[in-house]
């Protein structure tokens, strides 16, 4: 206890503790600070309703809560379970599960961090459980405490407090997501290559956003037609609202890093194309020169060669010019004549294919 309440000083948050456990009744907060679990949930008969948040809670403390409250064991799995899909799921007549997953942008590594919220909601009683560093709440609970026309709408106020914390912190990610994506695009279609493994990285984290943004538009749609307080409705609507233009501008984000991909593999194709063009002049260069040294390699190297016959029988112009020349252009001649009927013979096979 004494660390628990050191942390809370500190506004630090430790795995396994409680953040906060308040009575609320009337539209206000019935005691200035927290009181336990135990003394809240004897409280829930009173009228009003409780709000427990649990930060990264143990196998232990969920029992604990799971036995004070009378929770489903179902549910409790299920909010042990990390990385679930955002879902509503109603286990007996008054007590519902709901998860979200909330998400934080960390610009530096150009990675989106995800945590979870289970949210076990009954007419008496809101129990948070969250889990991941991007899944704090503490300003869902301070704006709902300002608004007791809301606060007075019982549990299900505390819940759409939590669902506009959530959809509210999906904004910075979009604008972090949509500011890389936008020096990959101007880099792109500038006509120079980017790192495609940066594009890679970036879709698969827009596609992994998307799929905790997307299956939440069911949850709320299902949280905006069970509950009936009407003072809560229009701001269900604009949290409902919100979502849907956070869904389509992840879903559009990952089609444009879809087409930046194919983008940037046809200026890669383009350059590669243009160092082969390179290549092939430079070769052609090397060839024209090995061309022109080449009756010299020739001449040089055939009157090289110290033989006897050579010496006595070369001993005129003409007769260095006869065997010279002579002897470079019969080598010439016969590549000619093996040159043109490999071309005739490919040409024959060429057109025996086509018919």
């Amino acid at each position: 206890m004494l660390v628990e309440q050191i942390t809370a000083r500190l506004g630090e948050e430790v795995p396994g503790m409680i953040i906060d456990c308040a009575h609320y009744q009337d539209g206000r907060r019935c005691d200035e600070g927290a009181v336990s679990p135990q003394e809240a949930a004897a409280r829930c008969g009173q009228g009003g309703f409780v709000w427990l948040g649990l930060f990264e809670p143990g196998d232990e403390e969920l029992a604990q809560v799971r036995d004070t409250f009378g929770l489903h064991e179902l549910a409790i799995e299920d909010a042990q379970n990390i990385h679930m899909r955002p879902k509503i799921e109603r286990y007996d007549q008054d007590m519902q599960l709901v998860i979200l997953r909330t998400a934080r942008y960390d610009d530096a590594a150009e990675e989106v961090e995800f945590g979870q919220i289970s949210v076990f909601l009954a007419p008496s009683f809101l129990i948070a459980v969250r889990r991941g560093v991007a899944s704090e709440l503490r300003g869902a609970r301070q704006r709902l405490e300002q608004r007791p026309e809301l606060l007075a709408a019982g549990s299900s106020s505390a819940l759409w407090a939590i669902l506009d914390q959530v959809v509210d912190g999906y904004a910075p990610v979009v604008a972090g997501l949509e500011h890389d994506i936008d020096q990959i695009e101007a880099t792109v279609f500038s006509g120079a290559v980017a790192p495609t493994e940066r594009i890679y990285s970036l879709r698969r984290e827009a596609t992994d956003f998307y799929r905790a943004v997307h299956p939440l538009l069911a949850v709320v749609t299902a949280v905006e037609r069970e509950i009936e307080a009407p003072q809560l409705q229009p701001y269900l609507r604009d949290v409902h609202d919100h979502l849907l233009l956070v869904n389509e501008e992840v879903a559009a984000q990952r089609d444009l890093l879809g087409t930046v991909l194919e983008a940037n593999m046809a200026v890669i194709s383009v350059e590669q194309t243009k160092i082969s063009v390179q290549q092939n002049s430079t070769i052609e260069q090397l060839t024209i020169l090995a061309t022109i040294f080449l009756p010299l390699t020739f001449v040089t190297g055939f009157f090289g060669q110290n033989f006897g016959w050579l010496v006595r029988h070369i001993d005129s112009p003409a007769v260095f010019v006869l065997y010279g020349i002579g002897g470079l252009l019969l080598p010439l001649a016969l590549l000619f004549v093996w040159l043109r009927r490999r071309a005739a013979q490919t040409g024959t096979a060429g057109a025996l294919h086509d018919n």
